[in-house]
């Protein structure tokens, strides 16, 4: 089996339950935090939609610095402004995540990727482990911290790994 093919079907729920989630974000509260070294709720929403754009850039490029030599070009994280934009960004991102992947030879997958922040190096490891390291477990824990956000805001929580509070269908 090929290593892709190890990875896929977990790839594909994952995304599928974040853009559950993602399509319960109120559009009324994008600046809404639970406390003031929180990320608003508007980015956290924008950084699970921008994640898959960033692993992307793992099976295109050996290596990603931070904060390139001379500044390099400024990146603006994505903050939701509305449901429509955030789920069309999420929705690209995670298609060309998925298609580079789905395509990704074992080769490809096992050579070394590098993150860098300027000239120290934060880490190296084996592109599939990036993948399942920044996309699949970062997801996971921002999901996981949206779906708190959600749920202080009374916003119905979705099933992710079995019923919510909210979608229960033994109660």
């Amino acid at each position: 089996m090929a290593l892709r093919d190890s990875i896929l079907p977990e790839f594909d729920h994952e995304m599928a339950t974040t853009r559950k989630t993602l399509e319960r974000v109120p559009e009324d509260k994008p600046e809404w935090k639970p406390h003031e070294k929180s990320m608003s709720m508007g980015r956290l929403a924008g950084h699970l939609a921008e994640l898959p754009s960033f692993v992307a850039t793992t099976l295109r490029d050996d290596s990603f610095n931070m904060r390139p030599a001379g500044g390099g070009p400024s990146r603006q994280p994505l903050v939701m402004t509305s449901r429509k934009e955030l789920l069309e960004a999420f929705d690209k991102n995670v298609a060309e995540l998925r298609n580079s992947l789905a395509s990704a030879s074992d080769e490809a997958l096992m050579k070394e990727w590098t993150l860098f922040a300027g000239d120290r190096k934060i880490f190296s490891a084996p592109r599939i482990g990036v993948i399942r390291s920044f996309c699949l477990n970062h997801v996971i824990h921002h999901r996981a911290q949206m779906g708190v956000y959600l749920r202080l805001n009374n916003v119905p929580v979705p099933s992710v790994y079995g019923p919510s509070a909210d979608e229960n269908p033994f109660m």
